[in-house]
């Protein structure tokens, strides 16, 4: 009844039950065609993180500052929608926003293409609602990239 090596593939993780089972894991990127480092291959989740970290501060003090300057805090509603409009203007435009640009990131499609302004707004209000930008899949990409059919690589 005690089956130690299933409790063993449980506490070391799914990744290590598969490829215990014969399933081979190439790097990040790989099933899209991209290189492994260097400009191209995929931005690390940290990277990321920090990118979007920088943009959120900057919404903050333009909704601060412009808007509504008796809201105080990262709480104040308008911030959201200067993000919003952040995203949308910048991606659709540059291809990055401030916060990637300075941590060297950049949106592109899978084809290594420029995003259309519609798939940059469906990506940003998928971003908005937070759960499809935090659901990942073995590549990095969040539910918001796959449906805008977007990567997030470095430059």
């Amino acid at each position: 009844m005690d089956n130690r090596e299933v409790i063993g593939s449980w506490l070391s993780g799914p990744r290590a039950a598969a490829e215990e089972m014969g399933v081979e894991f190439g790097y990040r990127g790989e099933r899209l065609g991209l290189p492994e480092h260097g400009p191209g291959s995929i931005a690390s989740v940290g990277r990321r993180l920090v990118a979007l970290f920088i943009d959120w501060i900057l919404c903050v003090l333009i909704a601060y500052g412009l808007i509504a300057h008796r809201d105080y805090g990262a709480s104040n509603p308008w911030a959201l929608v200067v993000f919003g409009a952040l995203n949308v203007i910048a991606l659709s435009l540059v291809g990055s926003t401030p916060g990637k640009r300075l941590l060297g990131l950049r949106l592109v499609r899978l084809d290594g293409s420029r995003l259309m302004p519609l798939a940059v707004l469906l990506r940003t209000v998928l971003l908005l609602l937070v759960i499809p930008a935090v659901v990942w899949d073995r590549d990095g990409r969040g539910l918001h990239d796959k449906a805008a059919g977007s990567v997030e690589v470095r430059i």
